[in-house]
């Protein structure tokens, strides 16, 4: 449940922020005068164009990139999403068919096959001098020369539960992320090393989950997985580099007090190797650079909260001047620092009171970094310039809503494509000072306003002080002078908000075509109100999220036109646990809520992320029993549909389990729908009966013609 994804469920459909939009598509700056364009014509057609800054002149770009792989591979041959790589001059591409690897180059058309072996190769990648692929197999990690063919295995002690660049499943999930799609090696930038991580599973429990059919459709079989719910041992974690010039790893000394190690990252020189080490309770937090030959460590960042502490996702490396730039929200909000190579603070760079969300540019001939944040209000995204002492700092867009920014490879342009809730996009070139040069495209389509909704943005002041963002989506035909059931469309994890001015398609779900308010609203520990917000809800998920939803609720019955009997609350993972807590802790004001892929007692969840907000199940039984919706079963009065899969490998089925049980128990009434072979998300044939489940629990709970 790695913060800010959304499960794709019928309750949050990914949607473009451009969705039914006619802006055309930014590709890239060529150069520092020369962007890229695809623009379609009526029939839908796309082309790509180049434009040019200074001369505000387009002309045709047809080049050998933006051609697809797929369109020139031989028949029988495709380049698949996954287990795909393309080299960096964009001209080869690794990719995997039938458990092994071919190699296709835009410049013979011919395909060569790489690899002939019966286990499956995993995640190829291209070295930077594109002379190389790097590969797993096996849970070892393997290196092929493309000129020669040359297959080289660089460990052998992979098995079921040691991995080589493979990650474990708790650090795919919860640290290196998704898109890392289980990698956990890296190229050095000369090509001639790799630093992979080594992972050992034999401590880490195994979790059954158990298919209802297999092969002969007769007997069912259990999946084992290592999964390490909450006070579990985790994987034991090295660092190693294998070179490639002599054929020897080394390995990486590390600070054997701290329990987590991940984020490799090469300088761009590659003459340093960065990792970084976090404690159990994830409050202490230390960066490293490493000693390529005698695996030696030296703290160049230490860091330590009350509370918890992020990784340090976003990091600089500096060229002309020393060190490097980190983005921490150590003093209450995220803000830059720069830090020299001996670990000493050399400045902190922005002092705002506001989110920062990453650097987009640095112009160090300029001393200048172009940083994304979003100002004075929470809601939005905004691109800043400051000076690299801290000085001047200026903000370059201004109208209000979300900007989405690329700045030119010399700083001296940007390309703003910008939304907001009721408009639909813009896409702007502008100089360094913020000046518009050239209007690139408008979205005349509102596909909301066409459909009657209305959209508003609003904040709803608690009684403790939080002024918390919210918005609505009013049926078409609303009518103030008539009554209306709102449902909460939530997902409400931890720095986790679901309020942004920004564009989104609102008609997709029919309820709210049938007379119903479509309503999100942001907790004070949503990240819209920095570190201090976000500590409200250590040790004690649950509690505080209700408490800011209640607040919400008691605003709404105040409306003329909102019907107080009639709140509902949808969610799927994290927002199916609200929805958990809001029918059960929250009974007296939520009469209905569908809870989808839910988290329902925290000791059940994988430990890296329950633990960085409630520490060890020993060390906080208060916490994680009020934040149980266990706990609160017999407060139950409304109407509550589960839905879970039946092999979701990430919140275990046995949380729905658990919850039916105890409802049982009580004496409750509920309602139940399991959808086998789905893992943590509903989709296919069976997301279709999904989605008109939820509309017809909808109609019926809230009397709907």
């Amino acid at each position: 449940m790695k913060k800010n994804i959304l499960v794709v469920i019928f309750s949050f459909l990914t949607i473009s922020i451009f969705s039914q939009s006619t802006l055309p598509r930014f590709n890239g700056w060529l150069d520092d005068e020369n962007f890229i364009l695809e623009i379609k014509n009526k029939k839908n057609e796309s082309s790509q164009i180049i434009y040019n800054v200074k001369s505000i002149k387009e002309s045709d770009y047809d080049v050998a990139p933006s051609v697809s792989f797929s369109s020139l591979m031989p028949e029988g041959f495709s380049a698949p999403r996954r287990g795909s790589h393309v080299s960096a001059d964009e001209t080869s591409i690794v990719f995997s068919k039938d458990n092994n690897l071919y190699f296709f180059s835009k410049t013979d058309k011919k395909i060569r096959q790489l690899t002939a072996n019966r286990s499956k190769e995993n995640n190829p990648r291209f070295s930077p001098d594109g002379k190389k692929v790097a590969f797993t197999r096996n849970h070892n990690l393997f290196v092929v020369e493309l000129e020669t063919g040359l297959e080289k295995q660089l460990t052998t002690d992979g098995s079921d539960l040691i991995y080589n660049g493979w990650a474990s499943w708790v650090y795919y999930e919860e640290i290196l992320g998704r898109s890392s799609n289980y990698r956990a090696f890296y190229w050095s930038p000369d090509s001639d090393q790799i630093a992979f991580m080594h992972f050992d599973d034999t401590e880490v429990p195994n979790f059954p989950i158990y298919h209802h059919e297999g092969e002969d459709r007769s007997h069912g079989y259990l999946e084992m997985t290592s999964y390490p719910k909450s006070g579990d041992s985790n994987p034991e974690v090295e660092l190693g580099v294998y070179n490639l010039n002599n054929n020897t790893i080394t390995w990486a000394s590390k600070n054997e007090e701290l329990e987590y190690l991940a984020m490799v990252k090469w300088s761009p020189n590659g003459e340093r190797l960065l990792f970084q080490q976090l404690s159990r309770d994830q409050d202490v937090l230390e960066m490293y650079k490493m000693d390529l030959d005698k695996g030696n460590i030296q703290m160049v960042y230490q860091e330590k909260q009350k509370t918890w502490i992020d990784w340090l996702n976003n990091i600089y490396f500096l060229d002309k001047s020393d060190g490097f730039i980190v983005q921490s929200d150590r003093d209450g909000w995220s803000n830059l620092y720069h830090y020299n190579w001996e670990g000493k603070l050399v400045n902190q760079i922005t002092k705002n009171d506001f989110r920062t969300y990453g650097i987009s540019k640095v112009d160090e001939v300029n001393n200048k970094i172009y940083f994304n944040a979003t100002g004075k209000s929470s809601v939005e995204s905004h691109l800043f310039v400051v000076n690299m002492n801290g000085q001047n700092q200026e903000q370059l867009t201004h109208t209000s809503g979300w900007h989405r920014v690329t700045v030119s490879p010399s700083c001296d342009y940007f390309i703003d494509q910008f939304s907001s809730f009721n408009n639909s996009g813009e896409m702007k070139l502008f100089n360094s000072k913020g000046k518009v040069i050239k209007e690139l495209g408008e979205s005349k389509k509102d596909i909301n306003q066409e459909k009657g909704f209305k959209v508003e943005f609003f904040t709803i002041p608690s009684t403790d002080g939080f002024d918390l963002p919210a918005y609505w989506v009013l049926p078409p035909n609303f009518d103030k002078d008539k009554k209306y059931p709102v449902i909460f469309d939530i997902y409400g994890g931890p720095d986790a908000g679901g309020v942004y001015n920004r564009f989104r398609n609102y008609t997709w779900d029919p309820i709210y075509e049938e007379g119903v308010i479509r309503f999100t609203v942001d907790h004070r520990g949503s990240g819209k109100f920095g570190k201090k917000g976000l500590d409200y809800l250590h040790r004690s998920l649950g509690e505080w999220e209700i408490h800011d939803y209640i607040e919400a609720v008691k605003w709404l019955e105040e409306k003329s036109f909102v019907n107080g009997d009639k709140i509902g609350i949808q969610g799927s993972s994290y927002g199916g646990y609200m929805t958990g807590m809001a029918l059960t802790l929250g009974a007296d004001y939520f009469n209905c809520g569908i809870a989808a892929l839910s988290v329902t007692d925290w000791r059940l969840y994988d430990n890296v992320y329950t633990e960085r907000y409630m520490d060890e199940p020993r060390n906080n039984k208060e916490g994680y029993d009020y934040g149980s919706v266990l706990t609160h079963v017999d407060k139950l009065k409304g109407k509550l549909l589960i839905t879970h899969g039946a092999i979701d490998d990430n919140v275990h089925l046995q949380n729905s389990m658990q919850l039916i049980s105890k409802l049982q128990d009580e004496g409750k009434e509920f309602e139940l729908m399991i959808y086998p072979g789905n893992r943590h998300g509903i989709r296919g044939a069976k997301g279709r009966h999904n989605q008109q489940l939820g509309l017809n629990f909808w109609r019926k709970c809230f009397d709907l013609k």
